[in-house]
C-alpha cells in the first residue's frame, strides 16, 4: 500500500473489496488477503493464491502474510487482554 494511508482511504475500507474504486488493484488484493487471514483462512487455496501473484511475488505474498498475521494476533490479544480503548465503538 502507499505510505500514509489516508483518512478517505480508511473510510472506504468497510466497502466490498471488487471493484472499489479507492483502491489500486494491489491494495484490493493485500485487503482481500488481509479479510481472508482474519476471518476465513481455509478458504485459501490455489487459486486465490494465482490471484495473490497476479499482483504480488512470493516474497511479497510471504512479507504481507507476516505483517497481516502480526496484526490480527495483536488484536486478538488486546482483546483476550481486556486492554482494547473503552471508547471505541465495536
Amino acid at each position: 500500500m502507499e505510505k500514509g494511508l489516508t483518512e478517505a482511504k480508511i473510510a472506504h475500507l468497510d466497502e466490498p473489496t471488487t471493484g472499489n474504486p479507492h483502491f489500486s488493484s494491489r491494495e484490493r488484493m493485500a485487503i482481500e488477503y488481509a479479510e481472508m487471514l482474519a476471518v476465513n483462512h481455509h478458504a485459501i487455496d490455489d487459486a486465490f493464491f494465482e490471484r495473490l501473484r497476479v499482483e504480488f511475488n512470493d516474497a511479497e505474498i510471504l512479507e504481507l502474510g507476516m505483517m497481516i498475521g502480526q496484526y490480527i494476533g495483536f488484536g486478538r490479544l488486546l482483546k483476550i487482554l481486556d486492554l482494547e480503548p473503552k471508547y471505541c465503538e465495536t
